[in-house]
């Protein structure tokens, strides 16, 4: 089987320094995707930026917790306080979403309201995903691929890390987490492919979230199985808590130069992968979905 890999860069629209580094990143570097969070402070120099970009392809990164929301809180007083933002507290709101049928309905509301402001853009949608990867949530999920549809949807992200990957260097906490959540994951691929949504086979920076300098790259790299492989990263010309709060360990910069890095590029030329967005892999027939029998 073919490998195909697509790297994307998450939070693009989170402050103009996460831009800079996107725009970078594909011209000179080996990034082919970004995830757009379109009520983000800089999402408008995001667009602009992604305009003249064609050879980006840009997905909605739906943010429902530790960001800015795109309805006014009045109209979503359980997601959102009064300056807007919701909250980091994924566990109680978890339970709030399955539970509270009006907290659905505010919630189902901002994931439309954000994927109409992703269709005003005029931009290709090339894939969704969810901050946090909260749509590991099955409420989230089937509020998700319902309302996706409508905007012409046609893959989603699964945050599906390679154990070997996430206790990398030792980090076993990482490690018993990505293993606790494979059931939520099985349960996830299980329903996409109902749905015949496509999806990447797995996916990695989920336990070295920030961190994901050259040599994690180069380690993935190495050891790229066949099929479709998402590598995510944070990049940005500044570091830490500079491009937001709670990214304060956060090392945007090495993931950049981890992008524009001559031994990364070699290493995917010598590898011979095919490369893009989800809808280059649509379109080669790899990834996973009833369609491709998989």
């Amino acid at each position: 089987m073919q490998k195909f890999l697509i790297v994307t860069a998450d939070d693009f629209g989170l402050h103009e320094a996460v831009n800079e580094a996107v725009e970078q990143a594909s011209r000179t570097g080996v990034l082919t995707a970004a995830s757009l969070m379109v009520a983000a402070p800089a999402a408008a120099d995001a667009i602009r930026r992604a305009r003249a970009l064609p050879q980006l392809r840009v997905g909605l990164h739906v943010v429902l917790a530790d960001g800015r929301a795109m309805l006014a809180p009045d109209l979503i007083p359980a997601l959102a306080d009064s300056s807007g933002r919701m909250n980091s507290r994924m566990f109680a709101n978890g339970v709030r979403f399955f539970a509270l049928p009006g907290v659905r309905r505010q919630l189902e509301a901002e994931i439309r309201a954000q994927f109409s402001a992703f269709a005003r853009t005029g931009l290709e949608l090339d894939h969704v995903n969810v901050h946090k990867h909260f749509h590991l949530h099955p409420t989230l999920l089937d509020m998700l691929l319902r309302i996706g549809r409508e905007y012409g949807v046609s893959a989603v992200r699964v945050p599906d890390e390679p154990l070997w990957f996430a206790a990398h260097g030792g980090n076993w906490r990482s490690g018993v987490g990505a293993a606790l959540l494979k059931p939520w994951i099985a349960l996830m691929k299980r329903r996409l492919r109902a749905a015949q949504m496509a999806h990447n086979d797995r996916i990695f920076g989920v336990g070295a979230s920030g961190a994901m300098d050259e040599a994690k790259l180069l380690a993935v790299l190495a050891r790229l199985p066949p099929g479709v492989t998402e590598i995510y990263l944070h990049p940005a010309v500044r570091s830490g808590s500079a491009i937001a709060e709670s990214m304060s360990e956060y090392r945007h910069a090495d993931e950049l130069a981890a992008l524009l890095s001559p031994r990364v590029r070699a290493a995917i030329a010598a590898g011979g992968f095919g490369h893009g967005g989800y809808a280059d892999a649509v379109s080669s027939r790899l990834t996973r979905n009833t369609r491709t029998g998989a």
